[in-house]
């Protein structure tokens, strides 16, 4: 999933969203804008669809791409739960933590 600049390149078109869940070890998110946090218990991460938080056991984020919105975490998956809209603080997440 690529994001697509309009012709002066300043706005970015919202990228799609997906989630496949795999026997509640496997989970891939897609439209994934930034990463809030994350432990072996809770990890949330912002969409265009509000922020999403992961929560589990053992969660481990295996893959992150910003570039093409994708997360990919595996462990134990007890729920996935949105939050309406949230918008990112200012920064990036890796931003924040190589400060």
């Amino acid at each position: 999933m690529a994001m697509y600049m309009n012709d002066n390149t300043t706005n970015l078109m919202k990228m799609p969203h997906n989630i496949s869940l795999e026997d509640r070890r496997h989970l891939t998110v897609s439209g994934v804008s930034d990463v809030d946090s994350f432990d072996e218990q809770t990890v949330s991460v912002f969409t265009d669809l509000g922020e999403l938080t992961i929560k589990g056991e053992d969660l481990h984020i295996n893959r992150l791409s910003l570039e093409m919105g994708e997360l990919v975490v595996d462990g134990e998956i007890s729920s996935l739960t949105y939050t309406d809209h949230a918008k990112p603080q200012q920064g990036s997440f890796w931003g924040r933590v190589f400060r």
